[in-house]
């Protein structure tokens, strides 16, 4: 079992308070992530969850158990850090064994809990290979490995994808959600990058300032973001935020409105714009509008590609229902 349970959970390093008092569960088997900017105190929870840090005030319970004071190593959690960690004149083999050899394991069930977890990370041909002849995502891959064989009550991940290039982080979103499925082992896993979080999680925590500003699915944070840092954090390109008359005229502070919610036409629309920056990926491309008398830059999906250049007119009219609006304090306005 790997339920994970936050009772007001403080943190603060001297006189500056990082974590206010925080409220989190996280259910056995689930695929959680936090996500938010840099310094918003995401690792700092998984380190506090992990032991690596002492809590300031309040409980950390895992399957019910108090591991407040726990040490690391008693609290049944795995940890991967984007480093990797590993130790270079070791071959991969010892490299996944060498917490089990810790522990004092038989050398025969070190070699079957190794042999599995190579197996599960299609590592078998690299047992006998050292990391400096390994790339960049065989390297993660052992030490996903090593976290692996210690059969924890959940995974920690802390931005293990940070080292890699484009490519390869793709292919790894995909073998750690596939590894996640395989084990259905809970996962907590540390990011600032909102795409993994849209495409990996069951459970998105946003976090600002060490403060929890929505929990949920991706889909429930993506559609109805309970305030405007969630609305502009979650989504790829962001959310337009648009404050001032044209928000004024739906009762609101501002209005909120996605890129692909938005249709262009080189004719006719609401909002008249010109075309500055394009961006153009094949199946889809994003205009950056400017011009549109509503002080903002919009930034608008169009599907396939659009015959419009830089400085072309562009027309555009937002889809009404799905428009969110947002009041003074930057809260949902249902």
């Amino acid at each position: 079992m790997g339920r994970i349970t936050l009772d007001q959970v403080t943190k603060s390093f001297g006189a500056v308070e990082v974590i206010p008092p925080l409220d989190l569960t996280i259910d056995d088997g689930e695929f959680v992530v936090f996500v938010g900017p840099s310094g918003c105190g995401k690792s700092t929870l998984l380190r506090l969850i992990a032991g690596l840090e002492d809590v300031s005030s309040g409980q950390i319970r895992i399957d019910r158990e108090d591991a407040t004071d726990l040490p690391p190593a008693k609290r049944k959690l795995a940890m991967v850090f984007q480093s990797y960690a590993l130790y270079p004149h070791m071959s991969v083999r010892k490299n996944i064994a060498f917490p089990l050899k810790m522990a004092g394991m038989s050398p025969a069930e070190r070699d079957k809990r190794v042999d599995y977890a190579a197996g599960v990370l299609n590592l078998t041909d690299y047992l006998d290979r050292k990391p400096g002849q390994l790339s960049g995502g065989q390297r993660q891959r052992v030490a996903i490995g090593r976290a692996i064989v210690r059969e924890p009550a959940a995974f920690l991940f802390d931005e293990p994808l940070s080292n890699l290039d484009a490519a390869l982080r793709v292919n790894m979103r995909l073998e750690i959600s596939e590894l996640h499925n395989t084990l259905e082992t809970t996962m907590v896993y540390v990011t600032h990058d909102q795409v993994e979080a849209m495409t990996m999680a069951d459970k998105i925590v946003v976090l600002n300032a060490g403060r929890i500003e929505q929990v949920g699915s991706p889909l429930e944070l993506y559609h109805t973001p309970r305030n405007r840092f969630v609305a502009g954090f979650i989504g790829s390109p962001k959310m337009n935020l648009i404050d001032g008359p044209e928000a004024a005229k739906h009762d609101a502070q501002a209005i909120g409105i996605r890129p692909e919610h938005i249709v262009s036409s080189s004719e006719s629309g609401l909002w008249q714009g010109r075309v500055g920056v394009s961006e153009h990926l094949g199946s889809d491309t994003f205009f950056h509008v400017h011009d549109t008398g509503l002080a903002e830059t919009l930034t608008v999906r169009a599907s396939g590609e659009m015959p419009l250049r830089h400085g072309d007119t562009i027309y555009l009219t937002p889809e009404a229902d799905k428009l969110h609006r947002f009041d003074e304090a930057g809260l949902r306005i249902a």
